[in-house]
């Protein structure tokens, strides 16, 4: 087992589609991967997971034993996975695969937050775990929208305190300049800065600048790094910064 990769991210991120190009590159560079669903709620993916948590806990089945509706049925199906982890791992270690993608959860808090996921987290992944959180390019592209990703990114990254990477997904359908602004906020917190103050007055901006200093303060600065699942571009820096981090900057060999 060289790494075990954790996506996380909003809603809507591309969390699903990320896990299922990242899969691709990965195969197609001839790195022995498998991906992990771990979404109970999941009702279509975009790939065909090796180890699926729907194979071991039904939602429907949740819902009618203890009367609950589709999102208490959810929070609940969260906290059971750490009833199943013992039979994940051994599922997962029968692969003897070099990498494993874990798809998480669609709704961020009912992996990123609750109880069991530091759990879960730590037992199937150990010391061999990062986690790889999705900038949703729609909110990043206004720079208050930039900051409430950091922030998000940030309480997530402390929360578990696992070696962890920013992303930003689907930079297909980000025009020139919006991407181009993105990059820089990523890149030179100044920037950033400069565009919170230039931004509308109002609350949102005052709260986004107070956020801004609070996040300066812990150094939460992290570089994004750009993908495009439909063009298949960003992967090798992902992968470059997963082996950099778990296999000291040295080529991982192929099977």
């Amino acid at each position: 087992m060289i790494a075990n990769l954790f996506v996380v991210g909003p809603a809507g991120s591309g969390k699903s589609t990320f896990t299922a190009a990242f899969r691709e590159w990965m195969i197609k560079n001839e790195y022995d991967t498998i991906t992990v669903n771990l979404d109970p709620g999941a009702e279509i993916l975009p790939y065909t997971p090796d180890i699926d948590v729907r194979d071991i806990i039904d939602l429907s089945s949740i819902m009618e034993e203890y009367g609950l509706g589709p999102n208490g049925a959810q929070i609940v199906a969260a906290d059971m996975i750490a009833n199943f982890v013992e039979e994940i791992k051994s599922e997962v270690d029968s692969y003897e695969s070099d990498y494993v993608i874990y798809d998480t959860a669609g709704q961020i808090e009912l992996f990123a937050f609750r109880a069991a996921s530091k759990f879960i987290v730590d037992y199937l992944g150990g010391n061999n775990s990062m986690l790889a959180f999705l900038f949703d390019p729609a909110l990043a592209k206004s720079p208050s929208g930039f900051v409430s990703l950091l922030m998000l990114s940030s309480s997530i990254y402390f929360r578990f305190y696992n070696p962890f990477i920013n992303i930003l997904s689907k930079v297909d359908i980000v025009d020139d300049k919006d991407l181009a602004n993105i990059a820089q906020w990523s890149k030179n917190w100044d920037y950033l800065y400069d565009s919170l103050l230039n931004e509308n007055p109002g609350m949102r901006k005052e709260l986004s600048i107070e956020l801004f200093k609070a996040l300066e303060n812990i150094n939460a600065f992290r570089t994004l790094i750009p993908t495009s699942a439909r063009m298949l571009y960003g992967y090798e820096d992902v992968y470059t910064a997963i082996q950099l981090t778990f296999a000291g900057g040295e080529d991982i060999e192929k099977r």
